[in-house]
């Protein structure tokens, strides 16, 4: 798949719309779960996408995520959602600035990065955390208070 980035063994967030075709290509490639944060009335989603994926052997969930309206129990259950799909997991918004901000925050709770680390990560891996400053924000306060390591962040 084209535009893809890896955030470690288990995320990779697609940087765009996945295709049909490339819903398919993913379940060659070993993904075994989608999790999409569009909403289906987005301009440009897939209406069908999970038809899609799951005729391609893909486990999917749809959590449609707002940047302008995410709050903490959202956040929760997409992290549920990471925790419980199977892995590899490929899951993407219209950009990847959503689902590379919600992959980030699962790896910085789980794996203890302060939010400064895991947003320099992300920065690294080409995620414009600036361009987004209300998910910016969220993504501090969330990974500071949710970390399982040092909560000094």
């Amino acid at each position: 798949m084209n535009n893809v980035k890896q955030i470690n063994d288990s995320i990779s967030v697609a940087m765009g719309q996945p295709t049909p075709q490339d819903l398919r290509q993913a379940a060659e490639e070993g993904y075994k779960s989608v999790l999409n944060l569009r909403s289906l009335q987005e301009e440009g989603a897939l209406s069908d996408e999970q038809q899609h994926a799951e005729a391609a052997g893909l486990q999917y969930v749809n959590l449609p995520v707002r940047p302008d309206a995410l709050n903490q129990e959202q956040a929760d259950r997409i992290m549920e959602q990471i925790d419980q799909l199977p892995k590899p997991l490929l899951t993407h918004c219209k950009s990847g600035l959503r689902s590379g901000a919600m992959a980030l925050m699962y790896v910085a709770t789980r794996e203890g990065l302060s939010a400064e680390a895991a947003m320099e990560k992300g920065k690294q891996m080409g995620f414009d955390c600036d361009s987004s400053p209300q998910m910016k924000e969220f993504f501090k306060q969330y990974v500071s208070t949710h970390s399982n390591g040092d909560r000094a962040s």
